[in-house]
């Protein structure tokens, strides 16, 4: 089979920052991972880890390899990579190096990315994430969630003129209908198999279209009045559906895999 585009800049990358950089391993997790990879459309999000916390002369060379495959790679547009230090590898709540939106900054690597790599994270390079990254606490993915929720999400829904974007439409619709199969049943979920759970939970099918065409197909620009009919509609929707999330039980009993039962 001959490479993609994103095969290529994978190569690239993992060759070069190894080069830059003693570098333990690096995952890819998201839709890259997850089988709903759109070339493209979707991230490509990755993690790295190296042997060491990171001074200001390899954040440099680091950002320098970026910055190049930006300008080289066209495929590279989407590529975002957290650098984890391998002796912070548990510490969630902390920032890490990342590269994202042309820029370095900081970030944590939360519970939900940690999951979907402890569950099937593809390795690029050294040994798997099962290996190197500790269990989830119990419940620690579900309080992730519960508060991603109530402290950004909700919050959104009450500033009208975000949802006259695609993209907080897409992200709203498609985190509310993720989060609320992942505590209402413990898995893990693609986007594709978000907007399939949408319609059930009660979303706009008008909405639910729109958004699938822009993920799998490419529609023509929507006009004023139809935007903003679609921004109340997805606003209205996503302010209900994560209150209904949140007044959920705890979910399933037990613990799904990856999860620390001590």
């Amino acid at each position: 089979m001959a490479a993609t585009a994103t095969d290529r800049v994978l190569e690239r990358f993992v060759s070069e920052i190894r080069l830059a950089v003693p570098t333990v391993a690096v995952w890819a997790h998201g839709s890259l991972a997850l089988g709903d990879f759109q070339p493209g459309r979707s991230d490509l999000d990755l993690i790295a880890v190296v042997d060491s916390p990171l001074d200001g002369e390899r954040r440099d060379r680091l950002a320098g390899i970026h910055r190049r495959l930006l300008d080289e790679e066209p495929a590279a547009a989407k590529l975002h990579c957290s650098y984890l230090a391998r002796a912070a590898l548990s510490e969630v709540e902390t920032g890490h190096v990342t590269w994202a939106h042309g820029m370095m900054l900081e970030r944590p690597v939360t519970p939900v990315t940690r999951r979907e790599l402890l569950d099937g994270g593809l390795t690029l390079h050294g040994p798997p994430p099962a290996e190197l990254l500790p269990p989830l606490a119990r419940g620690q993915l579900e309080d992730f969630i519960r508060r991603d929720l109530a402290e950004y999400w909700l919050p959104a829904t009450s500033r009208p003129l975000l949802w006259l974007q695609d993209v907080w439409v897409d992200l709203g619709l498609l985190v509310l209908a993720r989060a609320t199969v992942t505590l209402r049943d413990g898995r893990l979920i693609t986007k594709g198999e978000a907007l399939v759970e949408l319609p059930a939970l009660g979303a706009p099918a008008e909405v639910v279209r729109d958004i699938h065409e822009r993920r799998y197909a490419d529609p023509e620009p929507i006009g004023r009045l139809r935007r903003v009919r679609r921004a109340v509609q997805a606003r209205a929707f996503v302010r209900r559906g994560i209150k209904r999330t949140l007044a959920m039980g705890g979910g399933p009993q037990g613990s799904p895999p990856g999860v620390d039962e001590s």
